[in-house]
């Protein structure tokens, strides 16, 4: 029988963290323990995020309302797992997602591989991580890319004088730039910036417009030279198919579309329609970070910098290096609690 743990962190970022829906200063997340009957334990985390009206509380006392059922699942597979989690918790992606992640972590330990090993993936082609610079007065955001030098970095958009900020960062650095608006833009808007954009040498926009603009979204396509990825216009496995000819990739984060093993399934439906893919992180600790690195050689690009974001960690196991990052030799996610 299996004996489930959680608890809340409370991470706080090294600077206030603010993009085009909000600003906060700690990232709130779900942490969950899954013990296997040898003692053998696996961990998972799911961040809290007010913008899909997600609280670590609601989560919590969501898997105690079920706690002792999830605990009699007979676990000798995570696949399995997952669609028995998915079904006890239809309405809690983010739940599932904590959940899935120790699932898979218990069982790369079980087969005594690192998760990578486990899905037969080689380390060699995981893509760097970009770091991201979130909206703030100009002045501040160059101090932050003096501070952290990158070979990519991810520009947050979508507040006032967004052109006049990105030039500004093009005269200070050479680094591949991402724009994010985190669908903070207007069309008209839109259109007044791509073209500006594709003389700095931007490498992708992500989510310009609103999530449900499809048409928009589809003109801006047609007009820009610039990669649009959509992220929060795709969430789930159903989204995929919706966004491939309106997006030239999508943006998976484990969060919200439930986890490792409906991400893996997301992967496979874009590739079989050409599109790019991005794993992005929600600010996750080590814990959730681990799991996208693991994932990383199956996409084009990575944005795991949620550890370089915070100013404390609850786990050890993943090495930045010039931003590619190696995850532990050790099984499973390779992460040791602190």
């Amino acid at each position: 029988m299996l004996k489930i743990r959680h608890w809340k962190s409370d991470l706080p970022f090294i600077y206030p963290f603010t993009i085009s829906k909000g600003t906060k200063t700690h990232q709130p997340s779900l942490i969950v323990e899954i013990t296997w009957p040898n003692g053998m334990k696996g961990y998972g985390e799911a961040p809290a995020i007010a913008y899909y009206d997600v609280t670590v509380e609601a989560m919590q006392e969501v898997l105690e309302s079920k706690r002792k059922v999830v605990e009699s699942f007979a676990f000798m597979d995570p696949k399995r797992f997952w669609h028995f989690l998915h079904h006890l918790f239809p309405k809690d992606p983010f739940l599932v997602c904590a959940l899935d992640m120790a699932g898979w972590d218990l069982w790369g330990k079980i087969k005594r591989k690192p998760l990578h090993e486990v899905w037969g993936l080689d380390m060699q082609k995981s893509p760097e991580t970009d770091y991201t610079i979130g909206i703030d007065p100009i002045e501040i955001m160059l101090k932050k890319i003096a501070e952290n030098p990158a070979p990519i970095y991810k520009i947050k958009v979508g507040g006032e004088d967004d052109l006049n900020k990105l030039k500004e960062i093009r005269k200070h650095t050479d680094a591949n730039l991402r724009v994010d608006a985190n669908a903070g833009w207007t069309f008209e808007q839109a259109l007044e910036i791509i073209p500006v954009l594709e003389t700095l040498g931007v490498e992708l926009i992500e989510q310009p417009l609103h999530k449900d603009d499809y048409e928009g979204s589809a003109k801006l396509r047609g007009i820009s030279s610039i990669p649009i990825i959509a992220d929060e216009s795709c969430v789930g496995i159903a989204d995929v198919v919706k966004c491939k000819d309106v997006f030239d990739g999508i943006n998976i984060k484990l969060t919200k579309c439930s986890g490792i093993t409906l991400a893996m399934d997301m992967i496979k439906i874009a590739r079989s329609h050409h599109m790019k893919i991005m794993l992005g992180c929600m600010n996750e600790s080590s814990v959730g970070t681990a799991a996208m690195v693991h994932l990383s050689p199956l996409v084009d690009y990575l944005d795991a910098d949620g550890p370089l974001l915070l100013a404390e960690d609850i786990a050890t196991g993943l090495t930045y290096t010039q931003h590619r990052i190696s995850p532990s030799t050790k099984f499973g996610l390779g992460v040791d609690i602190l």
